[in-house]
């Protein structure tokens, strides 16, 4: 996958998460969790795209190590929200699976980065 894929990729990924929360209930506990899971899931692409114009191979890494907190994240305010909406489940799902995907490609390109850099 090259780098305007991922990059549309975690764009989406944010805009799926921004139409999954607006069909939440307003409980206490999701209007918590969503202005959490909007923050991390719409950091994830732009930190991405932040990491596009790295300065080194060592800022990419950084930038690129933070994409991984904020997807992971996101991961777990996906798992908390499944918990208090199971009818929004597949759904979930569906977002959850693509987090899990993008996550292990930004881990494999770090891994990648740092096997260069040494």
């Amino acid at each position: 996958m090259d780098a305007e894929e991922l990059k549309k990729r975690t764009k989406q990924f944010a805009i799926d998460v921004g139409r999954l929360t607006e069909l939440l209930p307003e409980t206490r506990v999701n209007i918590a969790y969503k202005g959490q899971i909007i923050r991390s899931s719409s950091s994830t692409g732009a930190n991405y795209r932040a990491s596009r114009r790295a300065k080194s191979d060592a800022d990419h890494i950084n930038k690129l190590k933070i994409v991984e907190e904020e997807l992971d994240e996101s991961l777990f305010f996906l798992e908390l929200l499944a918990t208090f909406n199971p009818i929004l489940q597949e759904r979930i799902d569906t977002i959850y699976k693509e987090g899990e995907i993008l996550l292990k490609i930004i881990v494999a390109t770090i891994i990648t980065l740092r096997k260069k850099k040494n």
